[in-house]
């Protein structure tokens, strides 16, 4: 199993490599930021399985995973995170990453979860994405926000879709989402909701 582990923190990036290497018999790499992850694909091939740090330099939030994506031949691509929220998480898995794997998880854990991704699974831990959330802000996605902004600036479906480069049906998909995430009966009432909240 051939894994590139990708993050701005050395200890961080050498600890989960050590861990890879010894316990999980992997042949691992790793590179300090995206850019520098990229032409390590470029220069030893594909790899069975990408670790990207969310907030390392070059990601541009999850513009990153999509571009390393790329370059790995649709191959898996994991989001690698100290903190954060479930809804970036949901998000990172539906924009196609190959699971969302917190730091803070243990070894021996890291290695299953690693061992899971590299077989096409998706992975993320059942604990965290059970987490409850405070706010409606952070039960909803980023593409999730920006569908109900273009709700409540009354736009159609097909006005949002072109605005953010989506497909319509995307878009219907994401309304029907928030509208459950707000306990919204339609799309009117989550625009009121919405505004009550000052989510836009």
């Amino acid at each position: 199993m051939r894994i590139l582990i990708a993050d701005d923190h050395d200890l961080v990036r050498e600890t989960i490599a050590a861990f890879l290497k010894t316990e999980g018999d992997a042949e691992v790499d790793t590179a300090g930021s995206l850019s520098e992850a990229l032409q390590q694909v470029k220069a030893n091939g594909t790899y069975d399985l990408v670790l990207l740090d969310y907030n390392m330099p070059g990601m541009n939030g999850l513009d990153g995973l999509k571009e390393m994506h790329t370059a790995n031949e649709a191959r898996p691509v994991a989001i690698l995170s100290g903190t954060t929220t479930r809804a970036l998480a949901e998000e990172a898995i539906a924009e196609g990453a190959a699971g969302f794997v917190p730091k803070t998880l243990a070894p021996k854990s890291m290695i299953t979860a690693a061992r899971f991704m590299a077989e096409g699974e998706i992975y993320a831990p059942f604990g965290f994405m059970q987490q409850k959330t405070d706010t409606a802000s952070d039960l909803l996605t980023q593409r999730e926000l920006e569908v109900l902004q273009g709700i409540c600036r009354g736009q159609s479906n097909k006005e949002i879709a072109r605005d953010y480069n989506l497909h319509e049906a995307t878009v219907k998909l994401h309304a029907k989402t928030l509208c459950r995430k707000l306990n919204a009966r339609n799309r009117t009432h989550a625009a009121m909701i919405a505004r009550d909240r000052n989510l836009v």
